[in-house]
């Protein structure tokens, strides 16, 4: 089954990057940067570093897993927790954004706050609850496991 690979991405201002997802005939939603594992792909993080790459035009460093779940479609997807040092979504380089079929796919800025976050249709759901309750609780999503 295909391995999926997502990063919670906090900027040097303590903010974080999600994607607005725009596609006909549905709701607006937010999702965090990823995608899936390729068998060129060293690792988990190795594809995560390149599906920053791809997506945002970003460089980041990987600082620890933070959940792991089973989507609808049976794929497992690792959410990890990241520093982003640069991005330029004008450089982006993924397959989808050469695709017209695949709607929009904005790059917005949040302050990483529960209050910032629960007024988003963040998915999966799962996720945006995870870090909501992270966030509620104090904790330092950057600090080592």
């Amino acid at each position: 089954m295909k391995q999926r690979v997502r990063a919670v991405l906090v900027t040097p201002g303590g903010t974080t990057l999600l994607m607005k997802r725009v596609r006909p005939g549905r709701d607006p939603y937010w999702i965090v940067v990823g995608g899936g594992v390729e068998d060129t792909d060293a690792d988990h993080e190795a594809a995560l570093l390149r599906e920053i790459r791809e997506e945002i035009g970003g460089e980041a460093e990987i600082v620890r897993p933070f959940r792991q779940l089973e989507n609808a479609s049976g794929e497992t997807e690792h959410f990890y927790l990241a520093r982003v040092g640069t991005w330029n979504f004008a450089d982006r380089s993924g397959p989808e954004f050469q695709r017209d079929d695949r709607g929009e796919y904005i790059l917005e800025e949040f302050p990483l706050t529960t209050e910032a976050l629960a007024g988003l249709n963040l998915l999966p759901e799962e996720i945006s609850v995870a870090l909501c309750r992270a966030l509620d609780r104090g904790d330092d999503l950057l600090a080592p496991a």
